[in-house]
């Protein structure tokens, strides 16, 4: 009870501050006019957005480190190690906080301007963090294998476990990535996914990441202040990536992974109709399967509006959450 109180007054703080320093944080985003571009084949109605401050993923990561590190100081001065679980999707939320910051930078004004860090280089260096997280997790924090619902025992994989956790961090990173395109889309799907594996882990007694997961919730919902529709601030690559490979860290530490894919089916399918429209567009020479991809974009192109696509896409994300956590007590 006592942790479930503190994570939920965690969530609070992280709430507060996130809108408390949102407004400054806007402030020098317009003054350096870091605002997004829009790419010329998305639909017509999104021009509007050209210009919005992006990097808004910065407004998440940087309450949620100081709440983190305020939380556990004693463990950072080695009076106690009962909290160093915590820091390595810290330190995930972080590193890929960076990668997204670089991409997001050299979009607006590096010399790949309107395209960020090629698909190449960008994917090298989620797999080298990847890597290094998959194996801090396996070697340093022994973490479980996976738990399946229905089923007694853990299931083991040996050192596979290291490419196959470094495979879900990319896999996430991207499909927070790929949902990011609507207002307040990725920062309400994101916030529902931590909310339910806050959950998982205080029913495991995981006490500090159920309080990680919860000061994520927290902030996720002071960003979305500033980003629900009409937006005034993108979470960019410097939110996305960072949510989604901090999702996986912490779904790979509960061991429930398994229902991951239900828990996070909207960034799942959105991964899922990319990967769909490009393999049918090979196979076709030129015939699209969806009107475009990622699919929020083919249902606005059907006339759903902005924020039918969100709230209904997020009803289902929800409904699958609640689904994932009663499999997870199973």
């Amino acid at each position: 009870m006592k942790d479930t109180t503190l994570a939920a007054a965690l969530a609070g703080f992280s709430f507060m501050l996130t809108v408390i320093w949102g407004t400054p944080l806007l402030r020098i985003l317009r003054h350096f006019k870091i605002g997004k571009l829009i790419r010329v084949e998305e639909p017509g109605m999104h021009m509007v957005k050209m210009g919005t401050p992006t990097m808004g993923g910065v407004m998440i990561i940087a309450p949620v480190l100081l709440l983190t590190v305020l939380l556990n100081a004693a463990a950072l001065i080695g009076f106690k190690l009962s909290g160093r679980s915590v820091f390595v999707p810290l330190a995930t939320m972080v590193l890929f906080g960076l990668l997204g910051a670089i991409d997001d930078w050299e979009g607006i004004r590096g010399k790949r301007k309107g395209e960020g860090l090629s698909i190449r280089v960008k994917f090298l260096l989620q797999w080298v963090l990847s890597g290094v997280i998959a194996w801090a997790l396996k070697y340093l924090l022994e973490v479980p294998g996976l738990f399946i619902p229905g089923v007694p025992v853990e299931v083991e994989f040996g050192w596979w476990y290291v490419p196959i956790a470094a495979f879900i961090i990319v896999a996430m990173s991207n499909a927070i990535n790929f949902t990011d395109g609507l207002d307040g889309l990725a920062g309400i799907i994101s916030a529902t996914i931590f909310a339910a594996y806050g959950i998982i882990a205080l029913m495991q007694g995981q006490s500090f990441l159920a309080k990680f997961s919860f000061t994520m919730v927290g902030a996720l919902f002071g960003f979305l202040w500033f980003n629900a529709h009409p937006a005034q601030l993108f979470m960019g690559d410097t939110g996305s990536l960072s949510l989604g490979a901090t999702i996986a860290v912490v779904a790979l530490m509960t061991g429930q992974w398994a229902i991951l894919p239900l828990i996070a089916i909207i960034p799942v399918g959105e991964a899922l109709s990319v990967t769909i429209q490009i393999l049918y567009f090979k196979a076709t020479k030129g015939r699209r399967f969806f009107k475009m991809a990622p699919i929020h974009l083919h249902f606005e192109l059907l006339g759903w509006s902005e924020t039918q696509i969100v709230q209904r896409f997020w009803l289902i994300g929800l409904m699958a959450a609640l689904i994932g956590v009663g499999l997870a007590m199973v």
